[in-house]
């Protein structure tokens, strides 16, 4: 399953040149995230009432061209690989005119809020993260 987000560059994402600084991108891909988690059934606040927070654990991006202020971007988010405490998403971004922009991966942790320490996720969470990658 993938979710596509839709943004538009604003002036304080942008650096000296214009374009959109390279660490905003990664704002964009958490919203997208959690979009996609709300998509799915599971809001983020969902989540965190179960006790369960995820942590970025790491991340990778490649960019291919600029994003310019006021630009609108379609961020396309898709869940690459769940297994055990561990979610991988995938992203690719293009600008309005359809030009490929960026793609990057993000992991993300299943962590007890309470003691910080790796866990597995709900059953409810896992029954959809699983139902949502077969689509």
């Amino acid at each position: 399953m993938t979710i596509e987000t839709i943004f538009r560059v604003s002036y304080s994402d942008t650096d000296r040149m214009g374009f959109m600084h390279h660490s905003n991108y990664f704002k964009y891909f958490e919203t997208a995230r959690w979009e996609l988690f709300r998509n799915i059934g599971i809001p983020y606040t969902e989540i965190e009432n179960e006790g369960i927070v995820l942590p970025v654990t790491e991340s990778a991006v490649k960019y291919i061209k600029p994003a310019l202020y006021d630009q609108v971007i379609k961020v396309t988010t898709r869940i690459k690989s769940f297994r055990g405490a561990r979610i991988e998403f995938e992203y690719r971004s293009a600008n309005e005119t359809g030009a490929f922009i960026n793609e990057a991966s993000v992991t993300v942790a299943c962590v007890n809020k309470l003691t910080g320490k790796a866990c597995l996720p709900t059953k409810k969470m896992v029954n959809t993260l699983k139902a949502s990658m077969n689509e």
